[in-house]
Protein backbone atom coordinates (compact mmCIF):
# COMPACT_ATOMS: atom_id res chain seq x y z
CA UNK A 1 0.00 0.00 0.00
CA UNK A 2 1.41 3.38 -1.02
CA UNK A 3 1.64 5.90 1.79
CA UNK A 4 0.89 9.57 1.49
CA UNK A 5 3.91 11.60 2.54
CA UNK A 6 6.43 14.30 1.70
CA UNK A 7 6.46 17.82 2.99
CA UNK A 8 8.68 20.59 4.20
CA UNK A 9 8.37 22.11 7.66
CA UNK A 10 10.60 24.96 8.84
CA UNK A 11 10.73 26.78 12.15
CA UNK A 12 12.92 29.69 13.15
CA UNK A 13 13.60 31.44 16.44
CA UNK A 14 14.93 34.93 15.68
CA UNK A 15 15.09 38.15 17.70
CA UNK A 16 12.85 36.77 20.45
CA UNK A 17 10.19 35.50 18.06
CA UNK A 18 9.30 32.00 16.82
CA UNK A 19 7.52 31.11 13.58
CA UNK A 20 6.72 27.68 12.18
CA UNK A 21 5.53 26.96 8.66
CA UNK A 22 4.91 24.18 6.17
CA UNK A 23 3.95 23.73 2.57
CA UNK A 24 0.70 22.05 1.60
CA UNK A 25 1.78 19.18 -0.65
CA UNK A 26 1.05 15.53 0.06
CA UNK A 27 2.71 13.11 -2.32
CA UNK A 28 1.60 9.55 -3.02
CA UNK A 29 4.51 7.68 -4.55
CA UNK A 30 5.59 10.01 -7.37
CA UNK A 31 2.31 11.90 -7.73
CA UNK A 32 0.78 14.87 -5.96
CA UNK A 33 -2.18 13.54 -4.00
CA UNK A 34 -3.25 16.88 -2.50
CA UNK A 35 -1.86 20.39 -2.69
CA UNK A 36 -3.41 22.12 0.33
CA UNK A 37 -2.80 19.85 3.32
CA UNK A 38 -2.58 21.63 6.67
CA UNK A 39 0.54 20.31 8.41
CA UNK A 40 0.70 22.94 11.12
CA UNK A 41 -1.46 22.61 14.23
CA UNK A 42 -1.93 24.81 17.27
CA UNK A 43 -2.21 23.29 20.74
CA UNK A 44 -3.02 24.73 24.17
CA UNK A 45 -4.96 27.71 22.82
CA UNK A 46 -2.17 28.47 20.37
CA UNK A 47 0.65 28.53 22.93
CA UNK A 48 2.33 25.59 21.19
CA UNK A 49 2.57 25.17 17.43
CA UNK A 50 3.45 21.84 15.84
CA UNK A 51 4.43 20.80 12.35
CA UNK A 52 4.75 17.26 11.10
CA UNK A 53 6.34 15.39 8.22
CA UNK A 54 6.03 11.79 7.14
CA UNK A 55 3.05 9.52 6.90
CA UNK A 56 -0.07 11.57 7.69
CA UNK A 57 -1.85 8.94 9.79
CA UNK A 58 1.35 8.33 11.77
CA UNK A 59 1.84 12.06 12.30
CA UNK A 60 -1.70 12.46 13.66
CA UNK A 61 -1.12 9.56 16.05
CA UNK A 62 2.01 11.30 17.34
CA UNK A 63 0.22 14.62 17.57
CA UNK A 64 -2.48 13.05 19.75
CA UNK A 65 0.14 11.41 21.98
CA UNK A 66 2.03 14.70 22.28
CA UNK A 67 -1.18 16.45 23.35
CA UNK A 68 -1.70 13.77 25.99
CA UNK A 69 1.85 14.30 27.27
CA UNK A 70 1.30 18.06 27.44
CA UNK A 71 -1.72 17.39 29.64
CA UNK A 72 0.21 14.97 31.82
CA UNK A 73 3.13 17.36 32.32
CA UNK A 74 1.30 20.63 32.96
CA UNK A 75 1.95 22.05 29.45
CA UNK A 76 5.74 21.73 29.83
CA UNK A 77 6.66 21.38 26.15
CA UNK A 78 10.19 20.06 26.59
CA UNK A 79 9.18 17.48 29.20
CA UNK A 80 6.22 16.36 27.07
CA UNK A 81 8.52 16.02 24.04
CA UNK A 82 11.04 13.94 25.99
CA UNK A 83 8.35 11.66 27.40
CA UNK A 84 6.80 11.24 23.93
CA UNK A 85 10.20 10.35 22.44
CA UNK A 86 10.82 7.80 25.21
CA UNK A 87 7.42 6.21 24.67
CA UNK A 88 7.87 6.32 20.87
CA UNK A 89 11.17 4.48 21.18
CA UNK A 90 9.94 1.84 23.62
CA UNK A 91 6.40 1.11 22.43
CA UNK A 92 6.17 -1.67 19.85
CA UNK A 93 3.29 0.01 18.00
CA UNK A 94 4.70 3.53 18.07
CA UNK A 95 8.15 2.36 16.89
CA UNK A 96 6.61 1.56 13.50
CA UNK A 97 5.33 5.09 12.97
CA UNK A 98 7.06 6.99 10.19
CA UNK A 99 6.87 10.67 11.02
CA UNK A 100 8.73 13.53 12.67
CA UNK A 101 7.53 16.62 14.46
CA UNK A 102 8.72 20.15 15.12
CA UNK A 103 7.16 21.74 18.18
CA UNK A 104 7.51 25.36 19.22
CA UNK A 105 6.41 27.70 21.95
CA UNK A 106 7.26 31.39 22.24
CA UNK A 107 10.74 30.57 23.60
CA UNK A 108 12.07 27.52 21.79
CA UNK A 109 11.94 24.99 18.97
CA UNK A 110 12.35 21.23 19.27
CA UNK A 111 12.56 18.41 16.75
CA UNK A 112 11.09 15.08 17.88
CA UNK A 113 12.08 11.94 15.98
CA UNK A 114 11.11 8.28 16.14
CA UNK A 115 14.63 7.29 17.09
CA UNK A 116 14.05 8.73 20.54
CA UNK A 117 15.66 12.08 19.84
CA UNK A 118 14.49 15.44 21.09
CA UNK A 119 16.76 17.97 19.44
CA UNK A 120 17.24 21.63 20.20
CA UNK A 121 18.42 22.60 16.71
CA UNK A 122 21.61 24.53 16.04
CA UNK A 123 21.20 28.15 14.97
CA UNK A 124 17.61 28.03 16.25
CA UNK A 125 16.40 26.65 12.92
CA UNK A 126 14.36 23.44 12.73
CA UNK A 127 13.58 21.82 9.40
CA UNK A 128 12.10 18.39 8.62
CA UNK A 129 10.68 16.63 5.60
CA UNK A 130 11.62 16.14 1.99
CA UNK A 131 12.62 19.73 1.34
CA UNK A 132 14.15 20.31 4.76
CA UNK A 133 17.74 20.70 3.60
CA UNK A 134 16.73 23.38 1.07
CA UNK A 135 14.66 25.27 3.65
CA UNK A 136 17.38 24.90 6.29
CA UNK A 137 20.10 26.23 3.98
CA UNK A 138 17.92 29.17 2.99
CA UNK A 139 17.07 29.91 6.64
CA UNK A 140 20.76 29.89 7.60
CA UNK A 141 21.54 32.38 4.83
CA UNK A 142 18.61 34.60 5.83
CA UNK A 143 19.63 34.67 9.49
CA UNK A 144 23.18 35.58 8.50
CA UNK A 145 22.53 38.07 5.71
CA UNK A 146 19.06 39.46 6.43
CA UNK A 147 18.81 39.77 10.21
CA UNK A 148 16.35 42.65 9.83
CA UNK A 149 13.64 40.18 8.74
CA UNK A 150 11.19 38.76 11.26
CA UNK A 151 11.09 35.05 12.05
CA UNK A 152 7.84 34.79 10.09
CA UNK A 153 9.37 36.49 7.04
CA UNK A 154 12.39 34.19 7.21
CA UNK A 155 10.21 31.06 7.41
CA UNK A 156 8.11 32.23 4.46
CA UNK A 157 11.18 32.94 2.32
CA UNK A 158 12.96 29.72 3.30
CA UNK A 159 9.89 27.65 2.39
CA UNK A 160 9.44 29.57 -0.85
CA UNK A 161 13.03 28.80 -1.84
CA UNK A 162 12.52 25.13 -0.95
CA UNK A 163 9.33 25.04 -3.06
CA UNK A 164 11.21 26.56 -5.99
CA UNK A 165 13.70 23.67 -6.09
CA UNK A 166 12.13 20.63 -4.33
CA UNK A 167 9.57 18.59 -6.26
CA UNK A 168 7.97 17.45 -2.98
CA UNK A 169 7.33 20.99 -1.73
CA UNK A 170 4.77 23.50 -3.04
CA UNK A 171 4.00 27.18 -2.54
CA UNK A 172 0.78 26.69 -0.51
CA UNK A 173 2.28 27.81 2.78
CA UNK A 174 0.82 28.00 6.26
CA UNK A 175 2.87 29.88 8.83
CA UNK A 176 1.93 30.25 12.48
CA UNK A 177 3.44 31.86 15.56
CA UNK A 178 2.84 30.67 19.12
CA UNK A 179 0.53 32.86 21.17
CA UNK A 180 2.16 34.99 23.84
Amino acid sequence: MTKIRSTTVCGIYHNGEVALGADGQATMDKHIAKSNVKKIRKLLDGKIVTGFAGSTADAFTLLERFEEKLGAYQSNMKRAAIELAKEWRKDQYLRKLEAMMVVANKEELLIISGTGDVLEPDNQIAAIGSGSMYAHAAALALKKHAPHLTAEEMVREALTIAADICIYTNHNLIIEKPAQ
